[in-house]
């Protein structure tokens, strides 16, 4: 059999998991809010925070990280080259950022890319993980500390995994694609941070992150 089809049908099933948004779905099996119509709009960890606090925004990550590892495994179990891997890997990405359903409104792809990186480049993950911890607590926006770790993962890759440098780089290039209303906002100073807000949570909404 052609190997077209099996990596073809992961390619497929990558982007169908990634479209399976974290924050949507837990929300929904915690009674919260919808994060999509709340705080910055954006069905993502960060937001899931602002607007609902430690717990859901714990499992919403744990979600989206996790959601890439199953058809990862596979593509690895079936000795996929690192190029197909990471095509693979790049469909739950896409798949996160333009979702089939929830109208197509997606997350930002740094917590999927997390996963992705943890199967594919596990060091980077870790690495990228901890800068954007650090960030985050330091700067106390979220913004600040993805667009960091998202230009620091090639430069890490190619340190810590060379072979992998490619492939992380449009990983991170799709982050930063991702962030481009972030980046305009932090320009202007009106990019929010991550702490809990009560108004948020009563439907102070922001327009959508991109």
């Amino acid at each position: 059999m052609s190997p077209v089809l099996p990596v073809a049908a992961l390619v497929v099933a990558g982007y169908l998991s990634g479209s399976l948004l974290g924050a949507v779905w837990v929300c929904r099996a915690l009674g919260r809010r919808d994060p999509r119509y709340a705080g910055s709009r954006n069905p993502g960890f960060s937001n899931v925070l602002r607007v609902h606090g430690a717990v859901p925004a714990a499992l919403t990550l744990t979600v989206d990280a996790v959601k890439a590892m199953p058809v990862l495994w596979v593509a690895q179990r079936e000795a996929l080259p690192l190029w197909l891997q990471g095509a693979v890997g790049l469909s739950v990405l896409v798949g996160h950022s333009y979702p089939a359903w929830h109208r197509g409104r997606g997350g930002k792809a740094v917590a999927s890319a997390f996963g992705v990186l943890l199967m594919i480049a596990t060091p980077v993950a870790w690495v990228c993980a901890l800068c954007w911890a650090i960030l985050a607590w330091r700067s106390r926006t979220a913004a600040v500390a993805s667009l960091a770790a998202a230009l620091l993962a090639p430069l890490a890759s190619y340190w810590l995994a060379r072979e992998a440098t490619l492939v992380v780089s449009v990983f991170s290039a799709l982050v930063l694609v991702r962030h481009a209303w972030n980046i305009r906002r932090l320009g202007q100073g009106g990019e929010p941070g991550l702490a809990r807000s009560s108004r948020e949570e009563d439907g102070d909404v922001r327009p959508p992150e991109g």
